[in-house]
Protein backbone atom coordinates (compact mmCIF):
# COMPACT_ATOMS: atom_id res chain seq x y z
CA UNK A 1 0.00 0.00 0.00
CA UNK A 2 0.85 3.52 -0.27
CA UNK A 3 2.59 5.24 2.48
CA UNK A 4 0.19 7.85 3.84
CA UNK A 5 1.45 8.41 7.22
CA UNK A 6 4.55 10.54 7.08
CA UNK A 7 7.59 10.96 9.22
CA UNK A 8 8.39 14.59 7.99
CA UNK A 9 7.08 16.65 5.04
CA UNK A 10 8.56 19.55 3.00
CA UNK A 11 4.67 20.24 2.47
CA UNK A 12 3.03 22.60 5.63
CA UNK A 13 0.98 20.54 7.29
CA UNK A 14 -2.81 21.56 7.53
CA UNK A 15 -4.24 21.19 11.37
CA UNK A 16 -6.90 19.17 11.45
CA UNK A 17 -8.82 19.94 15.26
CA UNK A 18 -10.75 17.46 16.51
CA UNK A 19 -13.99 17.98 18.63
CA UNK A 20 -16.37 16.24 20.61
CA UNK A 21 -19.89 17.22 20.41
CA UNK A 22 -19.40 18.40 24.14
CA UNK A 23 -16.55 20.66 22.75
CA UNK A 24 -17.57 21.61 19.83
CA UNK A 25 -19.64 25.37 20.35
CA UNK A 26 -17.41 26.50 23.60
CA UNK A 27 -14.24 25.82 20.66
CA UNK A 28 -16.36 27.26 18.19
CA UNK A 29 -17.40 30.31 19.93
CA UNK A 30 -13.64 31.22 20.45
CA UNK A 31 -12.83 30.69 16.97
CA UNK A 32 -12.22 32.87 14.07
CA UNK A 33 -15.30 34.29 12.16
CA UNK A 34 -14.13 32.01 9.16
CA UNK A 35 -14.14 29.36 11.63
CA UNK A 36 -17.50 30.08 13.18
CA UNK A 37 -19.02 30.45 9.57
CA UNK A 38 -18.07 27.63 7.98
CA UNK A 39 -18.90 25.65 10.72
CA UNK A 40 -22.46 27.33 10.14
CA UNK A 41 -22.77 26.37 6.64
CA UNK A 42 -21.91 22.94 6.96
CA UNK A 43 -24.07 22.47 10.36
CA UNK A 44 -21.18 21.09 12.12
CA UNK A 45 -21.64 20.25 16.00
CA UNK A 46 -18.87 17.62 16.24
CA UNK A 47 -20.59 14.59 15.55
CA UNK A 48 -18.42 11.42 15.02
CA UNK A 49 -17.40 11.95 11.52
CA UNK A 50 -18.27 15.25 10.75
CA UNK A 51 -15.80 17.67 8.68
CA UNK A 52 -15.29 20.95 7.81
CA UNK A 53 -12.64 22.79 6.10
CA UNK A 54 -11.56 26.22 6.97
CA UNK A 55 -10.74 28.81 3.85
CA UNK A 56 -8.43 31.10 4.93
CA UNK A 57 -8.08 34.86 3.14
CA UNK A 58 -6.13 33.00 0.18
CA UNK A 59 -8.97 30.95 -0.58
CA UNK A 60 -6.76 27.74 0.47
CA UNK A 61 -7.67 25.43 3.60
CA UNK A 62 -6.34 27.06 6.59
CA UNK A 63 -7.53 24.42 8.67
CA UNK A 64 -10.20 21.49 8.93
CA UNK A 65 -12.30 20.63 11.99
CA UNK A 66 -13.38 16.95 12.26
CA UNK A 67 -15.87 15.76 14.89
CA UNK A 68 -15.88 12.62 17.49
CA UNK A 69 -19.16 12.22 18.74
CA UNK A 70 -19.84 12.11 22.37
CA UNK A 71 -17.46 9.71 23.36
CA UNK A 72 -14.23 9.91 21.39
CA UNK A 73 -12.46 6.76 20.33
CA UNK A 74 -9.56 7.02 18.22
CA UNK A 75 -10.44 4.59 15.44
CA UNK A 76 -13.33 7.77 14.20
CA UNK A 77 -10.17 8.66 13.03
CA UNK A 78 -10.61 6.02 10.05
CA UNK A 79 -13.37 8.68 8.47
CA UNK A 80 -10.97 11.96 8.54
CA UNK A 81 -9.40 10.69 5.42
CA UNK A 82 -12.55 10.69 3.20
CA UNK A 83 -13.71 14.28 4.18
CA UNK A 84 -10.20 15.85 3.26
CA UNK A 85 -9.09 16.30 -0.41
CA UNK A 86 -5.01 15.63 -1.48
CA UNK A 87 -2.53 17.08 0.95
CA UNK A 88 -0.65 16.39 4.10
CA UNK A 89 -1.93 17.02 7.39
CA UNK A 90 -1.74 16.99 10.82
CA UNK A 91 -3.64 16.37 14.13
CA UNK A 92 -3.05 20.16 16.14
CA UNK A 93 -5.64 19.48 18.73
CA UNK A 94 -7.63 16.11 20.06
CA UNK A 95 -9.39 15.65 23.13
CA UNK A 96 -6.17 14.13 25.89
CA UNK A 97 -6.74 10.13 26.52
CA UNK A 98 -6.50 9.51 22.18
CA UNK A 99 -3.47 7.99 21.64
CA UNK A 100 -1.94 9.49 18.70
CA UNK A 101 -0.43 6.06 17.57
CA UNK A 102 -3.81 5.06 17.40
CA UNK A 103 -4.94 8.35 15.24
CA UNK A 104 -1.86 7.85 13.18
CA UNK A 105 -3.50 3.61 12.83
CA UNK A 106 -7.19 5.10 12.11
CA UNK A 107 -6.15 7.14 9.54
CA UNK A 108 -4.09 4.25 7.71
CA UNK A 109 -7.15 1.75 7.98
CA UNK A 110 -9.49 4.81 6.71
CA UNK A 111 -7.03 5.47 3.47
CA UNK A 112 -7.33 1.88 2.40
CA UNK A 113 -8.75 1.12 -0.95
CA UNK A 114 -9.08 -1.85 -2.91
CA UNK A 115 -8.28 -0.70 -6.47
CA UNK A 116 -6.95 -3.89 -8.02
CA UNK A 117 -9.24 -3.79 -10.75
CA UNK A 118 -10.02 0.01 -11.58
CA UNK A 119 -8.26 2.60 -12.75
CA UNK A 120 -6.28 4.14 -9.70
CA UNK A 121 -8.30 7.26 -8.02
CA UNK A 122 -6.60 10.47 -7.18
CA UNK A 123 -3.81 10.95 -4.67
CA UNK A 124 -4.81 10.04 -0.90
CA UNK A 125 -4.46 12.71 1.48
CA UNK A 126 -1.20 11.62 4.16
CA UNK A 127 -0.90 12.68 7.86
CA UNK A 128 1.98 13.81 9.34
CA UNK A 129 2.18 11.80 12.42
CA UNK A 130 4.09 13.86 14.79
CA UNK A 131 5.04 12.15 18.36
CA UNK A 132 4.21 8.82 17.17
CA UNK A 133 6.00 5.69 15.91
CA UNK A 134 5.76 5.71 12.22
CA UNK A 135 7.09 2.22 12.13
CA UNK A 136 4.80 0.19 14.10
CA UNK A 137 1.97 2.13 12.73
CA UNK A 138 2.90 1.10 9.22
CA UNK A 139 3.60 -2.32 9.78
CA UNK A 140 0.36 -2.67 12.16
CA UNK A 141 -1.78 -1.05 8.85
CA UNK A 142 0.37 -2.83 6.10
CA UNK A 143 -0.12 -6.25 7.64
CA UNK A 144 -4.41 -5.14 7.92
CA UNK A 145 -4.35 -4.16 4.11
CA UNK A 146 -3.10 -7.62 3.40
CA UNK A 147 -5.57 -9.48 5.01
CA UNK A 148 -8.31 -7.21 3.36
CA UNK A 149 -6.69 -7.35 -0.13
CA UNK A 150 -6.50 -11.19 0.09
CA UNK A 151 -10.28 -11.33 1.16
CA UNK A 152 -11.36 -8.75 -1.52
CA UNK A 153 -9.40 -10.71 -4.38
CA UNK A 154 -12.02 -12.68 -6.06
CA UNK A 155 -11.39 -16.86 -6.33
CA UNK A 156 -10.28 -17.34 -10.05
CA UNK A 157 -7.06 -14.68 -9.02
CA UNK A 158 -6.75 -16.19 -5.69
CA UNK A 159 -6.56 -19.87 -5.77
CA UNK A 160 -4.70 -22.17 -3.42
CA UNK A 161 -1.44 -21.74 -5.10
CA UNK A 162 -1.70 -17.63 -4.40
CA UNK A 163 -2.51 -17.87 -0.81
CA UNK A 164 0.77 -20.12 -1.05
CA UNK A 165 2.77 -17.76 -2.51
CA UNK A 166 1.63 -14.98 -0.13
CA UNK A 167 2.96 -17.00 2.78
CA UNK A 168 6.18 -17.67 0.72
CA UNK A 169 6.58 -14.40 0.39
CA UNK A 170 5.61 -13.50 4.45
CA UNK A 171 8.22 -16.26 5.55
CA UNK A 172 11.06 -14.85 2.85
CA UNK A 173 10.67 -11.50 4.11
CA UNK A 174 11.28 -12.31 7.70
CA UNK A 175 13.38 -14.88 7.48
CA UNK A 176 11.29 -17.85 8.37
CA UNK A 177 10.91 -21.52 7.47
CA UNK A 178 7.79 -22.87 5.04
CA UNK A 179 6.61 -26.24 4.34
CA UNK A 180 4.05 -26.58 2.20
CA UNK A 181 2.17 -30.37 1.37
CA UNK A 182 -0.39 -30.20 -1.94
CA UNK A 183 -2.57 -32.77 -3.65
CA UNK A 184 -2.33 -36.68 -3.20
CA UNK A 185 0.59 -36.13 -0.40
CA UNK A 186 -2.02 -34.42 2.45
CA UNK A 187 -2.76 -38.24 2.38
CA UNK A 188 0.98 -39.94 3.37
CA UNK A 189 1.43 -36.64 5.37
CA UNK A 190 -1.78 -37.53 7.28
CA UNK A 191 -4.17 -34.46 7.05
CA UNK A 192 -7.04 -36.69 5.31
CA UNK A 193 -9.96 -34.26 6.32
CA UNK A 194 -8.10 -31.34 4.49
CA UNK A 195 -7.83 -33.53 1.45
CA UNK A 196 -11.25 -34.61 1.62
CA UNK A 197 -12.18 -31.20 1.34
CA UNK A 198 -10.34 -30.01 -1.10
CA UNK A 199 -10.11 -32.98 -3.54
CA UNK A 200 -12.62 -32.17 -6.06
CA UNK A 201 -10.89 -29.31 -7.27
CA UNK A 202 -8.86 -29.04 -10.20
CA UNK A 203 -5.26 -29.91 -10.08
CA UNK A 204 -4.01 -26.35 -10.43
CA UNK A 205 -6.18 -25.70 -6.94
CA UNK A 206 -4.97 -28.79 -5.23
CA UNK A 207 -5.72 -28.70 -1.46
CA UNK A 208 -2.70 -28.49 0.71
CA UNK A 209 -1.10 -27.42 4.12
CA UNK A 210 0.82 -24.20 4.68
CA UNK A 211 3.14 -24.32 7.59
CA UNK A 212 5.51 -21.19 8.85
CA UNK A 213 7.94 -21.55 11.64
CA UNK A 214 9.68 -18.60 12.94
CA UNK A 215 11.37 -17.32 15.99
CA UNK A 216 13.99 -18.22 18.20
CA UNK A 217 14.63 -21.83 19.53
CA UNK A 218 13.68 -21.70 23.54
CA UNK A 219 11.03 -18.56 22.66
CA UNK A 220 7.22 -19.44 23.54
CA UNK A 221 5.43 -21.12 20.90
CA UNK A 222 2.47 -19.30 19.70
CA UNK A 223 0.34 -21.38 17.33
CA UNK A 224 -1.64 -19.24 14.56
CA UNK A 225 -4.37 -21.38 12.72
CA UNK A 226 -6.59 -19.66 9.50
CA UNK A 227 -8.78 -21.73 8.00
CA UNK A 228 -8.52 -21.09 3.85
CA UNK A 229 -11.26 -21.78 1.58
CA UNK A 230 -10.64 -19.75 -1.34
CA UNK A 231 -14.45 -20.67 -2.43
CA UNK A 232 -16.84 -22.56 -0.59
CA UNK A 233 -19.53 -24.17 -3.11
CA UNK A 234 -20.91 -25.20 0.00
CA UNK A 235 -20.02 -28.87 -2.13
CA UNK A 236 -22.56 -31.61 -2.65
CA UNK A 237 -24.86 -29.61 -0.42
CA UNK A 238 -24.39 -26.59 -2.60
CA UNK A 239 -25.42 -23.11 -1.83
CA UNK A 240 -28.23 -21.00 -3.22
CA UNK A 241 -26.36 -18.00 -5.59
CA UNK A 242 -27.08 -15.72 -2.84
CA UNK A 243 -25.25 -17.34 -0.51
CA UNK A 244 -22.35 -18.00 -2.76
CA UNK A 245 -22.24 -14.78 -3.57
CA UNK A 246 -19.39 -13.52 -1.28
CA UNK A 247 -17.59 -16.84 -0.68
CA UNK A 248 -14.56 -15.35 -1.86
CA UNK A 249 -13.84 -14.19 1.69
CA UNK A 250 -14.38 -17.63 3.18
CA UNK A 251 -10.56 -18.11 3.30
CA UNK A 252 -10.59 -14.66 5.79
CA UNK A 253 -9.10 -17.28 8.91
CA UNK A 254 -5.99 -17.80 6.51
CA UNK A 255 -5.78 -14.17 5.75
CA UNK A 256 -5.79 -13.01 9.35
CA UNK A 257 -3.80 -15.64 10.40
CA UNK A 258 -0.96 -14.80 7.88
CA UNK A 259 -1.77 -11.06 8.50
CA UNK A 260 -1.69 -11.38 12.38
CA UNK A 261 1.63 -13.44 12.30
CA UNK A 262 2.83 -10.47 9.71
CA UNK A 263 2.46 -8.05 12.78
CA UNK A 264 4.32 -10.32 15.00
CA UNK A 265 7.23 -11.06 12.97
CA UNK A 266 7.49 -7.60 11.83
CA UNK A 267 7.95 -6.50 15.73
CA UNK A 268 10.07 -9.16 15.89
CA UNK A 269 8.24 -9.80 19.38
CA UNK A 270 9.99 -12.39 21.69
CA UNK A 271 7.52 -15.75 20.51
CA UNK A 272 8.06 -18.58 18.45
CA UNK A 273 5.36 -18.67 15.74
CA UNK A 274 3.50 -21.61 14.05
CA UNK A 275 1.63 -20.00 11.21
CA UNK A 276 -0.76 -22.96 10.13
CA UNK A 277 -3.67 -22.65 7.17
CA UNK A 278 -5.20 -25.41 5.73
CA UNK A 279 -5.98 -24.12 1.96
CA UNK A 280 -8.44 -25.72 -0.12
CA UNK A 281 -11.46 -24.83 -2.54
CA UNK A 282 -14.48 -26.60 -1.70
CA UNK A 283 -15.30 -27.59 -5.22
CA UNK A 284 -18.26 -29.96 -7.02
CA UNK A 285 -17.03 -33.33 -8.83
CA UNK A 286 -17.30 -36.60 -9.42
CA UNK A 287 -14.76 -36.48 -6.81
CA UNK A 288 -15.89 -34.56 -4.34
CA UNK A 289 -16.94 -35.65 -0.65
CA UNK A 290 -20.89 -36.70 0.04
CA UNK A 291 -23.25 -36.61 2.77
CA UNK A 292 -23.25 -39.33 4.61
CA UNK A 293 -19.47 -39.99 4.00
CA UNK A 294 -17.18 -40.85 6.99
CA UNK A 295 -13.54 -38.68 7.16
CA UNK A 296 -10.33 -40.00 9.12
CA UNK A 297 -8.38 -37.36 11.02
CA UNK A 298 -5.35 -36.52 11.77
CA UNK A 299 -6.07 -37.25 15.01
CA UNK A 300 -7.72 -40.69 14.41
CA UNK A 301 -11.40 -39.44 15.53
CA UNK A 302 -13.68 -40.38 12.32
CA UNK A 303 -15.77 -37.60 11.54
CA UNK A 304 -19.31 -37.85 9.83
CA UNK A 305 -20.02 -35.74 7.17
CA UNK A 306 -23.58 -34.82 7.41
CA UNK A 307 -23.36 -31.53 5.64
CA UNK A 308 -20.23 -31.36 2.52
CA UNK A 309 -21.32 -26.76 3.12
CA UNK A 310 -19.52 -27.12 7.02
CA UNK A 311 -16.20 -27.94 5.55
CA UNK A 312 -13.94 -24.88 7.27
CA UNK A 313 -14.29 -27.04 10.67
CA UNK A 314 -13.04 -30.62 8.99
CA UNK A 315 -9.95 -28.77 7.44
CA UNK A 316 -9.45 -27.02 10.59
CA UNK A 317 -9.35 -30.27 12.68
CA UNK A 318 -6.56 -31.57 10.87
CA UNK A 319 -4.75 -28.17 11.42
CA UNK A 320 -5.57 -27.85 15.61
CA UNK A 321 -4.26 -31.28 15.69
CA UNK A 322 -0.93 -30.31 13.57
CA UNK A 323 -0.45 -27.47 16.35
CA UNK A 324 -1.70 -29.43 19.39
CA UNK A 325 1.74 -31.87 18.32
CA UNK A 326 3.74 -28.46 18.44
CA UNK A 327 2.96 -28.11 21.60
CA UNK A 328 1.98 -24.28 21.75
CA UNK A 329 1.88 -22.50 25.04
CA UNK A 330 -0.76 -20.41 23.49
CA UNK A 331 -3.09 -21.23 20.07
CA UNK A 332 -5.56 -18.65 18.19
CA UNK A 333 -7.73 -19.79 15.48
CA UNK A 334 -9.63 -17.89 12.48
CA UNK A 335 -12.29 -18.72 10.99
CA UNK A 336 -15.44 -17.40 8.21
CA UNK A 337 -16.77 -20.28 9.94
CA UNK A 338 -20.88 -19.86 10.50
CA UNK A 339 -23.63 -17.50 9.57
CA UNK A 340 -25.33 -18.89 13.07
CA UNK A 341 -22.20 -16.18 14.55
CA UNK A 342 -23.86 -13.06 12.54
CA UNK A 343 -27.29 -14.05 13.29
CA UNK A 344 -26.24 -13.74 16.92
CA UNK A 345 -23.92 -10.49 16.57
CA UNK A 346 -23.83 -8.61 13.08
CA UNK A 347 -21.59 -8.24 11.20
CA UNK A 348 -19.12 -5.96 13.36
CA UNK A 349 -18.76 -8.00 16.45
CA UNK A 350 -16.78 -11.03 16.08
CA UNK A 351 -17.71 -13.56 18.69
CA UNK A 352 -14.63 -15.81 20.47
CA UNK A 353 -14.89 -19.03 22.29
CA UNK A 354 -12.39 -20.10 25.18
CA UNK A 355 -13.06 -21.52 28.62
CA UNK A 356 -9.52 -20.24 29.42
CA UNK A 357 -11.05 -17.13 31.76
CA UNK A 358 -8.04 -15.38 32.12
CA UNK A 359 -6.98 -15.26 28.33
CA UNK A 360 -10.52 -14.10 28.18
CA UNK A 361 -10.10 -11.59 30.16
CA UNK A 362 -7.14 -10.85 28.73
CA UNK A 363 -8.28 -10.78 25.20
CA UNK A 364 -11.30 -8.45 26.04
CA UNK A 365 -8.84 -5.87 27.70
CA UNK A 366 -6.34 -5.47 24.66
CA UNK A 367 -9.42 -5.49 22.21
CA UNK A 368 -11.18 -2.47 24.14
CA UNK A 369 -7.28 -0.65 23.70
CA UNK A 370 -7.36 -0.71 20.06
CA UNK A 371 -10.95 -0.60 19.37
CA UNK A 372 -11.41 -3.83 17.77
CA UNK A 373 -14.54 -5.06 19.12
CA UNK A 374 -15.56 -8.92 19.90
CA UNK A 375 -17.25 -10.81 22.57
CA UNK A 376 -17.49 -13.66 23.94
CA UNK A 377 -19.70 -16.60 23.70
CA UNK A 378 -20.23 -19.92 25.77
CA UNK A 379 -18.52 -22.90 24.81
CA UNK A 380 -21.95 -24.37 26.30
CA UNK A 381 -21.15 -28.21 26.91
CA UNK A 382 -25.02 -28.79 26.85
CA UNK A 383 -25.00 -28.57 22.90
CA UNK A 384 -21.94 -31.33 23.49
CA UNK A 385 -24.57 -34.04 22.54
CA UNK A 386 -25.67 -32.55 19.32
CA UNK A 387 -22.52 -33.53 17.86
CA UNK A 388 -22.86 -37.12 18.08
CA UNK A 389 -22.65 -39.70 15.13
CA UNK A 390 -24.52 -43.09 14.75
CA UNK A 391 -21.43 -44.05 12.64
CA UNK A 392 -18.92 -42.48 13.56
CA UNK A 393 -16.98 -40.18 16.16
CA UNK A 394 -18.59 -37.36 15.52
CA UNK A 395 -20.11 -35.58 12.89
CA UNK A 396 -19.75 -31.74 11.61
CA UNK A 397 -23.42 -30.96 11.37
CA UNK A 398 -25.20 -30.50 15.11
CA UNK A 399 -28.96 -31.81 15.36
CA UNK A 400 -30.78 -29.17 14.79
CA UNK A 401 -32.61 -29.26 18.91
CA UNK A 402 -29.38 -27.71 19.66
CA UNK A 403 -29.61 -24.41 17.02
CA UNK A 404 -26.70 -22.35 18.39
CA UNK A 405 -24.77 -23.28 15.22
CA UNK A 406 -21.60 -21.13 16.12
CA UNK A 407 -21.47 -22.37 19.68
CA UNK A 408 -21.63 -25.97 18.49
CA UNK A 409 -18.92 -25.15 15.64
CA UNK A 410 -16.60 -24.33 18.28
CA UNK A 411 -17.60 -27.15 20.16
CA UNK A 412 -16.40 -29.21 17.16
CA UNK A 413 -13.50 -27.74 17.02
CA UNK A 414 -12.43 -28.08 21.03
CA UNK A 415 -12.10 -31.43 20.42
CA UNK A 416 -9.26 -31.41 18.12
CA UNK A 417 -7.78 -28.21 19.85
CA UNK A 418 -4.38 -28.14 21.52
CA UNK A 419 -4.13 -28.38 25.39
CA UNK A 420 -3.95 -25.23 27.20
CA UNK A 421 -5.10 -21.98 26.18
CA UNK A 422 -7.03 -21.46 23.51
CA UNK A 423 -9.22 -19.34 21.82
CA UNK A 424 -11.38 -19.32 18.55
CA UNK A 425 -12.84 -16.76 16.11
CA UNK A 426 -15.59 -16.88 14.22
CA UNK A 427 -15.14 -13.87 12.24
CA UNK A 428 -16.78 -11.84 9.36
CA UNK A 429 -14.61 -10.37 7.73
CA UNK A 430 -16.60 -8.34 5.31
CA UNK A 431 -18.32 -4.79 5.78
CA UNK A 432 -21.57 -5.12 4.02
CA UNK A 433 -22.65 -1.55 4.81
CA UNK A 434 -20.13 1.56 2.91
CA UNK A 435 -19.47 4.10 5.50
CA UNK A 436 -16.22 6.96 5.56
CA UNK A 437 -13.99 5.06 6.74
CA UNK A 438 -15.50 1.53 6.59
CA UNK A 439 -15.96 0.88 2.58
CA UNK A 440 -17.84 -1.93 1.90
CA UNK A 441 -16.01 -5.05 1.18
CA UNK A 442 -13.17 -6.93 3.54
CA UNK A 443 -12.75 -5.54 6.69
CA UNK A 444 -9.58 -6.85 9.42
CA UNK A 445 -10.97 -8.23 12.63
CA UNK A 446 -9.70 -9.06 16.43
CA UNK A 447 -6.00 -9.13 15.10
CA UNK A 448 -4.72 -5.68 15.85
CA UNK A 449 -5.89 -6.48 20.02
CA UNK A 450 -4.75 -9.71 19.96
CA UNK A 451 -1.40 -8.10 18.46
CA UNK A 452 -1.54 -6.32 21.76
CA UNK A 453 -2.22 -9.37 23.78
CA UNK A 454 0.36 -11.42 22.74
CA UNK A 455 2.86 -8.38 22.75
CA UNK A 456 2.35 -8.08 26.38
CA UNK A 457 1.71 -11.74 27.09
CA UNK A 458 5.67 -12.51 25.94
CA UNK A 459 7.24 -8.61 26.72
Amino acid sequence: MSEVILEASDEAAIPVRALTEADAAGVLEAASPLARGAARLADFKGKAGQAVSVLGADGATAEVLFGLGDAPDAMTFRALPARLSPGVYKIAAAPAGLSPDQIALAFALGSYKFDRYKAHGAEKPKLLAEGCDVAEVRHLAHACALARDMVNTPANDLGPRQVETIAREIAEQYGAEIAVVTGDALLEANYPAIHAVGRAAVPERAPRMIEISWGQAGAPLVAIVGKGVVFDTGGLDIKPSGGMRLMKKDMGGAAHALALARMVMAAGLPVRLAVLAPTVENAISGDAMRPGDVLASRKGISIEVGNTDAEGRLILADALTRAAELEPVLTLDFATLTGAARIALGPQLPPFYTDDDELAGQIEAHARAASDPLWRMPLWKGYVDALDSDVAQIKNDPDGWAQAGSVTAALFLQRFAPAGPWAHFDIFAWNPRNRPGWPSGAEAQVIRGLYGLIRERFK
